[in-house]
């Protein structure tokens, strides 16, 4: 009976702390209904259906490449970087198709310069990163660079949240290719807007000669005019919160130019910091409300907006309602500075273009997949890999599952290759590259390349595997398909994916800790319509690893323990 009266009592505090928030919210001239979207913190709730797939026009197929974190982590240097490139030339490695030099967190000094720009480790990096660039592209080879969607990276070095622009800009005057856009630090975009009272707009310098009013507004959705709970003589627009609504206005001003927003809201006590979209003739301008502290309740924030000569439209909202949205914003906001700050440096420089290929590394948290062709190139499904056999396994569960998000300049990351790394054994080497390829995902080494040429067979057998022709061919297919998980046999699994040529590429995976056998009949392959599989009299059956090609309809093998046999069908 007394556990019961407790937890009767703890329901009713809650109930009265709910109905306290609800009344308090709304008094504020904001949506409690809307704002209870953001429990269900890892859906994008912002449409995007008309939104146009990201295209820097990169080449549409996976990278591949090597980046420094698995071996070097925060010791890196210009000359590591510069010696790892000069092995990747005089290996076999470029000849595959590995082009890429990704450099890692740690390449930054922990100050930026006097004009605020990024710079390299003022020790490591002496000779600076537009410098080490210029070297490596000497080389025929690409460089890439890191940072994060934060205040700091990941390992607490200057970031670029909040400077997107001019970090997008730095990196494209140095011949930057690459960008892993990490996700610590990150500071989520706040659902919650203020009641707005009023806009004045006017030249720079001079007194506000336009005012835009609640009422010269047309509202949608739930947003509305409400009055301010403290000042009953002041009304505003609420109700733009979490998604909630919009209020638009058509603006006729005689000259075109650059105009100062001087937005007035009603400030709560003790808000944290808020967030408002102002999209001008379809730019985006964000406005952030500092945190609630002052003693008056009418406050201001100024930004710089261009206006069109003649008709204008302004549209006040705020479409974030969950984390998800707030990342799609903050990832979105770094890929379209990308684009415009390659294409501006091109014909700032007079040179070619280089376009910058996107990675957007949030870890999965957000569901990137479902948004991430609309911000950039690839995406981050999972958290990150380390050389061991179980997360290798974990990490292909997750995204093997991921198959109908890859496309052409699109693509699912499960993370960098850890072939040749740890304790692996060479048949989980094998496994490892083999899923990758299979996956459609970026072949981007993460072991010491300096150290592959000792002459040992350890070191020859991983070379074997990183340069397998046949395998990196299912990989940079032009269809850019992921393979599909057609079947399970017990901890066998089956998994498939359709090639630009017709041929499809087969994969038996041996999750057990011992052999396994399979027989399978390669006509059942026309059940999968994913497939495209076209029913032939006989089939070539390549068997990637050894190179051994048979005839026939039925493929019968032994599976080694963690291992597989891969094979490419091509109708005879």
């Amino acid at each position: 009976m007394t556990f019961l009266i407790i937890v009767l009592a703890i329901i009713a505090v809650a109930l009265v702390a709910f109905v306290t928030w609800f009344l308090s919210f709304a008094a504020e001239g904001k949506c409690p209904i809307c704002a209870l979207k953001k429990l269900s913190f890892s859906k994008l709730t912002i449409d995007i259906k008309d939104v146009e797939n990201y295209d820097n026009y990169v080449s549409p197929l996976p990278i591949m490449g090597w980046s420094s974190w698995n071996t070097l982590r925060n010791h890196i240097s210009e000359d590591s970087i510069y010696e790892t490139a000069k092995a990747i030339c005089e290996s076999p490695l470029r000849e595959a198709g590995y082009n890429f030099v990704n450099i890692d967190d740690c390449w930054q000094s922990t100050f930026r310069d006097e004009n605020g720009m990024l710079q390299g480790e003022l020790e490591s990096f002496p000779s600076g990163m537009e410098a080490l660039c210029r070297r490596i592209n000497s080389l025929g080879l690409k460089m890439g660079i890191y940072s994060s969607n934060g205040t700091l990276t990941c390992e607490d070095m200057p970031a670029s949240l909040g400077n997107e622009e001019l970090d997008a800009k730095t990196f494209a005057s140095w011949g930057v290719e690459y960008l892993k856009y990490d996700y610590c630090h990150n500071e989520v975009i706040n659902g919650s807007t203020p009641i707005i009272e009023y806009i004045d707009i006017s030249k720079r310098g001079e007194s506000a000669e336009i005012r835009l009013r609640p009422e010269h507004a047309k509202h949608s959705g739930r947003a509305k005019t409400v009055k301010c709970s403290d000042l009953p003589s002041h009304q505003g627009i609420g109700f733009l919160n979490h998604g909630a609504g919009s209020a638009t206005y058509n603006l006729d001003v005689p000259t075109g130019g650059e105009y100062i927003f001087t937005i007035h809201y009603y400030k709560s006590y003790l808000h944290s910091k808020q967030y408002m979209q102002i999209i001008v003739n379809g730019k985006v301008y964000e406005v952030f409300f500092p945190k609630g502290k002052a003693f008056t309740h009418d406050a201001r924030v100024q930004l710089s907006v261009r206006l069109n000569g003649g008709d204008n439209n302004i549209v006040l909202c705020n479409p974030v309602a969950t984390r998800a949205d707030s990342a799609y914003i903050q990832y979105k906001k770094m890929g379209d500075a990308l684009k415009k700050a390659s294409a501006e440096w091109a014909a700032h420089s007079g040179t070619a273009e280089k376009p910058i290929t996107y990675s957007i590394c949030e870890w999965g948290f957000n569901k990137p997949w479902m948004w991430g062709r609309k911000a950039g190139n690839m995406w981050r499904t999972t958290m990150d890999i380390t050389p061991h056999w179980s997360r290798i396994k974990s990490i292909y569960n997750r995204n093997i599952k991921l198959y109908k998000y890859s496309s052409p300049g699109h693509v699912n990351d499960p993370d960098m290759l850890e072939v040749g790394n740890g304790k692996l054994s060479l048949e989980e080497n094998k496994s490892h590259f083999t899923l990758w390829c299979m996956m459609a995902a970026p072949l981007v080494l993460g072991n010491d390349l300096r150290k592959l040429f000792d002459g040992s067979k350890k070191s020859g057998a991983i070379m074997k595997i990183l340069t397998n022709k046949s395998l990196i061919l299912i990989d940079q297919d032009p269809l850019v398909k992921s393979a599909k998980r057609i079947k399970r046999k017990g901890a066998l699994d089956i998994i498939a994916r359709p090639l630009a040529n017709g041929d499809v590429a087969i994969c038996f995976f041996n999750k057990a800790g011992k052999r396994k056998p399979i027989e399978f009949e390669l006509e059942t392959l026309e059940e999968e319509k994913y497939l495209n599989f076209t029913k032939a009299h006989d089939y070539e059956i390549h068997d990637l690893w050894s190179d051994e090609r048979n005839y026939g309809h039925t493929i019968k093998a032994n599976v080694e323990k963690h291992g597989v046999k891969v094979y490419r069908i091509s109708a005879n």
